[in-house]
């Protein structure tokens, strides 16, 4: 089974955390077109481009208009074929744009949710009932934070099934029909060598979407 993964560089976190769910990991920046995958994983990085979503820069920075325009090509192609995506970071602020949602450029709280040095906050989040969240880490938990945007609009057919304990930031969302879903924090950096005891296992994550890639192709 092979997972295409979209990331700026190498991204050994990610590419550790899919091959010990038993998958071959394939991480590329600026890929061509080719889907020959079993699922795409979405990865972290920049902010994307607000013109994708009708908006002017207003709190948007470090944008990388080739990633951006790559990505988002690869990322309609495996949107067509209905294959399993995962979102992470701002790969779920990307899946968003692709199903017409939009972002909040920059967040008024961002102390919250990001260092000033850049490095991992911890939080507690909060599942929905009855979703992915919620069945595989239970109502209340906590994560890392590295972020300073987050969904605003919903995409189409995604819903939101993870906030904020403070109830304004959605943390993760689901898909209400196809094998897609994301979460705004770093679950590969609370794998394998990396996990934490402040926080829950990432790696249940990484194992899911390896299931939905199996459940997909039966």
């Amino acid at each position: 089974m092979k997972i295409l993964l979209l990331a700026k560089a190498e991204q050994e976190n990610y590419i550790r955390a899919v091959e010990a769910c038993g998958a071959h990991a394939i991480a590329k920046y600026l890929p061509d077109e080719d889907i020959d995958y079993d699922g795409l994983i979405l990865c972290g990085g920049s902010d994307i481009h607000p013109r994708y979503y009708g908006e002017e820069i207003d709190g948007s920075v470090d944008i990388d208009e080739a990633r951006d325009r790559t990505e988002i090509a690869v990322a309609k192609k495996f949107l067509q074929t209905g294959k399993p995506i995962l979102g992470i970071c701002r790969g779920m602020q990307l899946l968003n744009v692709l199903l017409g949602g939009s972002l909040i450029q920059h967040l008024p709280q961002v102390k919250k949710h990001r260092a000033d040095d850049h490095s991992d906050l911890i939080h507690e989040v909060v599942a929905q009932k009855g979703s992915l969240f919620e069945e595989l880490y239970g109502e209340r938990f906590c994560i890392n934070s590295l972020h300073h945007q987050a969904l605003k609009k919903m995409g189409d057919g995604l819903r939101a099934t993870l906030y904020s304990e403070d109830g304004e930031v959605i943390e993760g969302c689901e898909h209400t029909d196809k094998p897609y879903f994301g979460v705004q924090w770093h679950p590969e950096k609370m794998s394998l060598s990396m996990k934490r005891e402040d926080t829950i296992n990432g790696i249940k994550i990484f194992q899911r979407f390896i299931q939905m890639c199996k459940d997909y192709q039966r």
